[in-house]
């Protein structure tokens, strides 16, 4: 029996997961792609969406892709839904710096 994956990390130093389905608040999740991550849900993810895979301190810098994509804005428990509600993009910034 194929077992369902959950979560995607994209690359392996990444502060989060991208959900693979909806995914409910209290889900304890067993599978993050090919490696086991236990994490339990804080609140509601829906699909395409990032979960944090540990604790991220406001200011601290957060990955995907490998590669820094964001600020925490606000402290991100582990199984958190990432967002604009506590994070902030700082590509999306040094773009507009860049053209002014």
């Amino acid at each position: 029996m194929a077992m369902r994956w959950d979560l995607l990390v994209l690359h392996p130093e990444d502060d989060v997961a991208v959900a693979l389905r909806d995914l409910e608040a209290g889900e304890a999740i067993a599978r993050c792609g090919e490696a086991l991550a236990p994490l339990q849900l804080c609140a509601p993810v829906p699909l395409g969406h990032k979960v944090a895979r540990h604790a991220i301190e406001p200011g601290q810098h957060v990955r995907k892709y490998g590669a820094v994509i964001g600020e925490a804005t606000a402290p991100i428990a582990a199984g958190a839904h990432l967002h604009v509600h506590n994070m902030r993009s700082l590509r999306a910034r040094k773009r507009g710096e860049e053209q002014q």
